[in-house]
C-alpha cells in the first residue's frame, strides 16, 4: 500500500517542488508514495473562478468559500476516502514527529493549503478538516507548510530513506534532540573528533551520545524534558 497525498491549493504548479528531489523523489519515483496537486478555482463555475468572498462581521482580507472548497475535498476524497483531511493553519496543533509517523502508517492524506484570512468555518467543521500548524508564525498561504508536512511524513515511510535506523536516533524520535555528528577529517581548523568516538567501544558511544542529547535537549528545549 502507497502513501498517496492530495493537496488542494490555488498553486498547484508549486508541487512537487522540493519534494521531488532526492530519496523523497525517488520514493514517489518507486511507487512508494504520490502527490496530486489540484486546482481549487476549478471548482468555482462563475465568470472570474472565485474562490473567496468578504469576512462575515466585516474586516480586512477575504475569506475562501465554503461552497467551493467542499466541492474540492468531496471530487477528491468521497465519504468512503479513508485518509485523514488536514488544513494547514496557524491555529491548529503543531506538528509532532509523533503526528507525522502516524500519517506515514496510513493510506495518506488530503491536504487543504489555505490563503487570504482563512477559511469558512462551516467546511472546516462539515468535512472534519484537522487543522495542524508548523509553527507559531503566520505564513502568506499552506503550500510551504503542506510542504513541510509532507516531507516529514514521506521520510519516515518504509523505504524511503532505506534502512529502519535512518531515523531511529534523530530528534524527537526518543523525547531527545539529536547528539552532535563528526565525520573526517580528524582534525578540522584545530578542532578534533572527540575520541570516544573513534575508540571502538560501542558501550561508551552509546553513552556519550546519550549524555550529549540529554544536554542539548536541557540548553534549547527543556520542554520536552519536562513532557
Amino acid at each position: 500500500m502507497s502513501f498517496d497525498a492530495d493537496v488542494i491549493t490555488l498553486f498547484p504548479d508549486l508541487f512537487p517542488g522540493p519534494l521531488g528531489a532526492s530519496v523523497l523523489g525517488r520514493g514517489m519515483v518507486d511507487g512508494l508514495w504520490s502527490l496530486k496537486a489540484t486546482q481549487l478555482r476549478s471548482f468555482a463555475h462563475d465568470r472570474h473562478h472565485t474562490v473567496d468572498d468578504t469576512p462575515s462581521g466585516g474586516g480586512a482580507g477575504m475569506v475562501l468559500k465554503p461552497d467551493i472548497l467542499a466541492a474540492a475535498i468531496d471530487a477528491i476524497a468521497p465519504e468512503d476516502d479513508p485518509r485523514p483531511k488536514i488544513l494547514m493553519s496557524p491555529r491548529g496543533k503543531p506538528l509532532t514527529q509523533v503526528r507525522a509517523r502516524e500519517l506515514a502508517l496510513g493510506p495518506g492524506a488530503v491536504i487543504v493549503c489555505g490563503r487570504f484570512e482563512g477559511v469558512d468555518q462551516r467546511v472546516i467543521e462539515a468535512r472534519e478538516l484537522e487543522e495542524i500548524s508548523i509553527g507559531d508564525y503566520v505564513l502568506a498561504g499552506g503550500e510551504v507548510a503542506a510542504m513541510v508536512l509532507l516531507e516529514a511524513v514521506v521520510r519516515l515511510i518504509p523505504g524511503v530513506l532505506g534502512g529502519v535506523d535512518s531515523h531511529a536516533d534523530e530528534s524527537f524520535e526518543n523525547g531527545l534532540l539529536e547528539y552532535p555528528q563528526y565525520t573526517r577529517p580528524q582534525v578540522f581548523e584545530g578542532r578534533e573528533i572527540p575520541a570516544v568516538l573513534t575508540s571502538g567501544d560501542h558501550g561508551k558511544i552509546e553513552k556519550w551520545r546519550r549524555e550529549r542529547s540529554v544536554e542539548l535537549t536541557k540548553a534549547r528545549r527543556p520542554d520536552l524534558l519536562e513532557e
